[in-house]
């Protein structure tokens, strides 16, 4: 029998509510009433190794499409700029674009407090997927969505048109906002950020709120909900979700030159580079070096600042580990440090932090803006 859309849709829905007991029933309903299949476009991603792979919709069948538009998985649709459909072959290198998966999306939205009637700006509209729930749950005629690539716009204005969703639309950088359709009740971000653009504060309504995820060049990430308080500053605590989303285009870090291990500073590290496995160990690391990336070696981890060049590097030392540093900045002393503190705390998940934040000044605390705290990169 082929398979049914509608069924699919209230089976993904009834799927991801059990595993997420708190989502509201309205987001529920709007997974079993929107048809993912139709963002998908005609061709999708599969990673294949370190490489990704076009999967058309023609090679595979209606009915093998439809059970992978109704899985609870993202599907990458583009990769450095190529859309899946105009690629031959395997391509190398970092997704661009992607419909991600719908429990994501929804827990995004749920996290952000969304209520029918208020007006919404989504910055990075994708392939339109998300921008489709929230039209579905909010009413069509109060999102904004704006998206930077100006080829995935307009495909997704194709997709949203052929589901019979009208949001409005807009393109360019989403990092400044929307100003045109302004002010906003909320803005909800389907990017991370490595700290909230000056834009989105002065685009918003008065107590009015911000959900994004702050993530950086360690790729560690953490979905906040702020609110603006009477005095402009806003306010808020990280969820526990070990999330992420695709960091927005002009927060990507620099292209990386290829590294090279240079002579510095030893000492025996106090810590060893497994903890920073661990997803809020990671996060605590990239607030001390924001504008460090981490590497992984088979001997163990590479920091290496996009700023200013410094690195540093750890080799195994029988039971313990030695740390190398390089450059004008000591990775490893601020990283050991921070994550001292976070040690200090408890080593608490992701729902211990809050954020404090301005268009001038960015702060992510443990426990409470008087615990350890670290500056973001505004």
């Amino acid at each position: 029998m082929p398979a049914d859309p509608a069924t699919l849709r209230r089976v993904l829905a009834e799927e991801i509510a059990t595993t997420h007991p708190t989502l509201s029933p309205a987001w529920q309903a709007a997974v079993a009433a929107v048809p993912r299949e139709l963002f998908l476009g005609p061709a999708v991603y599969r990673p294949v190794g370190s490489q990704w792979v076009p999967v058309r919709r023609a090679q595979v069948g209606d009915d093998a499409w439809l059970r992978m538009a109704y899985t609870d998985q993202t599907w990458v649709t583009q990769v450095e700029g190529r859309d899946a459909v105009d690629a031959t072959g395997p391509v190398s290198g970092g997704p661009t674009s992607s419909a991600t998966l719908p429990s994501l999306v929804t827990r995004t939205a749920q996290v952000a407090a969304l209520r029918p009637g208020q007006k919404i700006l989504e910055v990075g509209t994708g392939t339109g997927y998300s921008t489709a729930l929230l039209a579905h749950r909010l009413g069509a005629e109060n999102v904004v969505s704006i998206e930077y690539d100006t080829g995935l716009a307009s495909t997704a204005a194709a997709h949203l048109h052929e589901a019979g969703c009208a949001p409005v639309l807009a393109v360019g950088d989403g990092l400044q906002g929307c100003p045109e359709h302004a002010d906003y009740d909320a803005i909800i971000a389907t990017c991370a950020v490595r700290s909230i653009p000056p834009s989105w504060f002065w685009q918003l309504d008065d107590a009015g709120t911000i959900t994004t995820t702050i993530s950086g060049w360690m790729l560690a990430a953490g979905l906040i909900h702020l609110t603006l308080d009477d005095e402009g500053v806003a306010h808020g605590r990280f969820t526990g979700d070990t999330i992420s989303y695709m960091l927005a285009r002009p927060h990507e870090r620099p292209p990386s030159p290829t590294f090279f291990r240079q002579d510095g500073h030893t000492r025996p590290a106090r810590l060893s580079p497994d903890v920073l496995e661990q997803w809020a160990a990671r996060f605590v690391a990239q607030l001390a070096a924001p504008s460090a990336e981490l590497l992984t070696t088979s001997t163990g981890v590479v920091l290496r600042d996009v700023a200013t060049g410094s690195q540093a590097w750890t080799d195994p030392d029988g039971e313990g580990w030695t740390v190398h540093q390089h450059g004008p900045l000591r990775l490893w002393d601020q990283v050991e440090d921070a994550l001292h503190a976070w040690h200090d705390a408890g080593t608490p998940d992701l729902s211990a932090f809050g954020m404090t934040a301005t268009p001038f000044e960015q702060t992510v605390w443990i426990s409470s803006p008087s615990g350890p705290t670290w500056s973001l990169p505004v």
